[in-house]
């Protein structure tokens, strides 16, 4: 470490020392899974060196074209999960400001959450799951899935040694459930958390709290972050209209995605402050639950936006069958063979064909995937031979 960059480091940590409240966790605290050379020789802290790291993943790269809830929309202003992961990272940080915990472990959370989404959103992770569940590796989450594309996939299969504090986070996210409040559990070595990792992959439906109070933040701002822009996105698509939304949601959150951010952050700050619980009050957490069943019945089931499933679930079918018969086969021409080439030995090893096929299609894009279907299914015009 030059003389530089150790000022540097140690400008950093007093910083942060100084901002920290009891309940943060302090970047000296962060675990590796292995001895990380350039990360003890980094002026940034340990967290801040895992959100960049997390920034400059060919996953993250992906983000760009996975679905949030509204797929195969000729709109171009319908919230990309890109985006949801920008309004979580910014909602959650400016609480844990308020709370004096450590924002640049929320941000690596925040920006890793949803790293190992599959294309088309819940839609495809329940096709996924099904298809893994067939072939006998367990079901499919995108949680535990962005723990394995971030400890095992990238790097070609080394993995981004992040901290277990960030991992953790990212494993017990959970924004599908409504959570009225929630305190950090004891903390978890590597061990542990692969094992709950395991568990859950197995069929597990017991709840998984984050370690950190900064994951516990993330946990509940995933909510935040996305249902009131749920609905706006909602009524762009003239799938509902504001009117639809009950009266006694209406008057306790607002009838607007930024007067629903805005009332959630604030009575989350005024219930959380020197508490070891992160909660809302309860006018405001019945309110959020109201609305979380209402978004379920009017668009996450509603069936204008389910027109094109079926076919879906006959590509992701398709495209798991063909690729788990290239390997079977051998078939050095086949798209995953691409994917496989630069993975390192021990991921090949130790890694079945079913489970290559499951992370593989677990990359794609959606616009990837559509691609991928048509290249293995759909005839294609031979080269000219003038």
């Amino acid at each position: 470490m030059t003389s530089l960059t150790g000022k540097l480091s140690d400008r950093f940590l007093s910083k942060e020392k100084a901002v920290l409240g009891p309940r943060a966790t302090p970047s000296t605290a962060s675990v590796r899974r292995r001895a990380d050379k350039s990360a003890s020789t980094d002026f940034r802290t340990a967290f801040a060196i895992d959100a960049d790291r997390i920034l400059h993943s060919r996953s993250f790269t992906r983000y760009i074209d996975k679905t949030q809830v509204f797929s195969l929309q000729e709109n171009d202003n319908i919230t990309r999960r890109v985006i949801h992961i920008q309004l979580l990272s910014k909602i959650a940080r400016t609480i844990g400001r308020v709370l004096a915990l450590n924002e640049d472990l929320i941000e690596a959370i925040a920006l890793g959450h949803d790293i190992g989404h599959c294309p088309f959103g819940h839609t495809g992770e329940r096709i996924l799951s099904r298809l893994c569940r067939s072939n006998e590796i367990g079901h499919f989450h995108h949680n535990i899935q962005s723990l394995h594309a971030l400890d095992r996939i990238e790097k070609n299969g080394r993995g981004l040694n992040l901290s277990i504090q960030v991992l953790d986070g990212i494993v017990c996210h959970d924004g599908e459930t409504h959570i009225d409040g929630i305190r950090p559990e004891p903390a978890r070595s590597f061990d542990e958390l692969d094992e709950l990792a395991s568990r859950k992959r197995m069929g597990s439906s017991a709840p998984m709290n984050p370690m950190t109070m900064e994951g516990c933040l993330v946990k509940l701002c995933d909510t935040i972050s996305y249902i009131g822009r749920d609905f706006e996105d909602a009524i762009r698509l003239k799938l509902i209209k504001r009117s639809d939304i009950p009266a006694e949601i209406v008057n306790v959150l607002g009838d607007t995605n930024g007067k629903i951010v805005y009332r959630l952050v604030e009575s989350m700050i005024e219930h959380s402050m020197d508490s070891d619980t992160l909660s809302y009050g309860a006018d405001v957490g019945g309110a959020l639950g109201e609305l979380k069943k209402f978004n379920y019945r009017h668009i996450y089931l509603n069936p204008r936006i389910k027109t094109e499933e079926a076919k879906l679930e006959r590509s992701f079918e398709l495209v798991f069958a063909h690729l788990l018969d290239d390997l079977t086969a051998g078939r050095e021409n086949s798209p995953v063979a691409a994917f496989l080439a630069d993975m390192d030995a021990s991921y090949i090893e130790s890694t079945s064909q079913a489970e290559k096929v499951r992370d593989y299609i677990a990359g794609m894009t959606d616009d990837y995937l559509i691609y991928t279907f048509n290249r293995l299914f759909v005839p294609q015009k031979l080269p000219r031979t003038f």
